[in-house]
């Protein structure tokens, strides 16, 4: 498993793009089960919101992705910087993202986080 991670629009999508060969599968309109059997799935912290709005179980979806997909390439922004949002359901999204995040990057051989399209290599090797 690849984890890409970094803040909004500051290049995660073309490092991808440039550095790996697949198909890239977005996360804010694809079917849930899709993620299973995709190569690359951008947006991953809009798939988190998706499932907690269909009341799933984001954590035990994202053990269970880790296990079944382990190629997986995970694009996804970092939303826990900043101010703790008001809203109570915003707070809720952020946190499993985080949570979520955590499992993923346990499970990557290699997590980069891009800023300002300059790559970072956090964990393993590029």
């Amino acid at each position: 498993m690849i984890m890409i991670t970094g803040g909004a629009y500051e290049g995660k999508t073309d490092f991808v793009k440039n550095h790996y060969s697949c198909k890239i599968t977005d996360g804010k309109s694809c079917d849930f089960e899709s993620v299973f059997t995709a190569e690359c799935v951008n947006n991953f912290h809009i798939l988190v919101k998706r499932l907690i709005e269909s009341g799933q179980d984001v954590l035990a979806f994202t053990e269970r992705l880790c296990k079944e997909n382990s190629d997986l390439i995970v694009i996804t922004d970092e939303i826990g910087c900043g101010i703790i949002p008001l809203e109570k359901d915003d707070r809720i999204w952020r946190e499993q993202t985080g949570r979520a995040g955590c499992i993923i990057a346990k499970n990557s051989d290699t997590v980069v986080r891009v800023f300002c399209g300059i790559p970072t290599l956090i964990k393993g090797e590029l």
